[in-house]
């Protein structure tokens, strides 16, 4: 089934406006996927992928930029250390009224996923059902090491003119959020542990086997403390990105769960 016209819309929230957009579906009535971009990402640096999402799951599509990043209002100071789950309980209220959600399907991509985590744990009832793909959900030293190797990359000249394109005059700005947090001693201790066992709807966890992010300790955790129906999948020969680097086994994989569980 086609998807109509997409909608470019901006949301007031207590700490500014963000931008969202939306990819609705002919079909309406069935909830609509949130996504949740990762730490350097924005609603462009999904590409075509919620385009091709709606399509092949018949579900409205929302991706949105938070504060700090893509079109969204400058943000500034650093992240606080509660900044996860901040987003489930400030942000996301703010876009449920603006697009007028109720029941959805929450879907993130790395520290993405972690917010749909809490998102979902925080509004069960409202939640349809999960899916993380390269979620972390603890401080890893596979993680930490990885930031500081892409960290001292952006220091080279020119790279941050590659987050500009996406953040404007916010690339700076992101880059230190992203690598000042994952870094900070007192972030070392931060778990997703205690939103992953108050989920009560159906979660799909996606990993690559080569992820340089994280380790398939992230994928064990959440199919050992997420409660109910709980699919992991591990895409092999994979990385950090499974929905760019390869597409159609992440689609036929959401589409199969979504027939399942929606």
């Amino acid at each position: 089934m086609p998807i109509r016209e997409v909608i470019d819309v901006f949301v007031d929230t207590p700490g500014g406006r963000l931008f969202a957009r939306t990819w609705p579906h002919q079909a309406p009535t069935r909830p609509p996927i949130v996504l949740f971009h990762d730490s350097l990402g924005c609603v462009d640096t999904w590409r075509d992928f919620p385009l091709v999402l709606a399509e092949k799951t018949g579900h409205p599509v929302v991706a949105y930029d938070r504060l700090g990043f893509g079109r969204s209002d400058v943000r500034s100071g650093a992240l606080d250390r509660t900044f996860i789950r901040h987003e489930a309980l400030t942000t996301l209220p703010a876009l449920r009224a603006a697009l007028g959600i109720d029941r959805m399907i929450l879907f993130g991509h790395s520290v993405g996923g972690a917010m749909a985590v809490a998102a979902a744990a925080l509004w069960q009832d409202a939640s349809v059902a999960v899916i993380t793909e390269s979620a972390q959900t603890f401080v890893e030293d596979h993680t930490t090491a990885a930031v500081r190797d892409r960290r001292a990359a952006f220091e080279e000249p020119g790279q941050i003119d590659r987050l500009a394109r996406y953040h404007g005059e916010k690339a700076m700005w992101v880059l230190n959020a992203w690598s000042d947090t994952w870094l900070d001693p007192s972030f070392s201790t931060w778990t997703l542990d205690d939103d992953l066992r108050r989920l009560s709807c159906p979660v799909l966890a996606m990993h690559g086997d080569r992820d340089e992010y994280g380790s398939l300790a992230h994928l064990e955790r959440i199919a050992a403390l997420a409660p109910g129906s709980t699919g992991v999948v591990t895409f092999a020969d994979c990385g950090h990105v499974p929905h760019r680097e390869q597409p159609a086994l992440v689609l036929s994989t959401v589409k199969a769960f979504l027939g399942k569980h929606t």
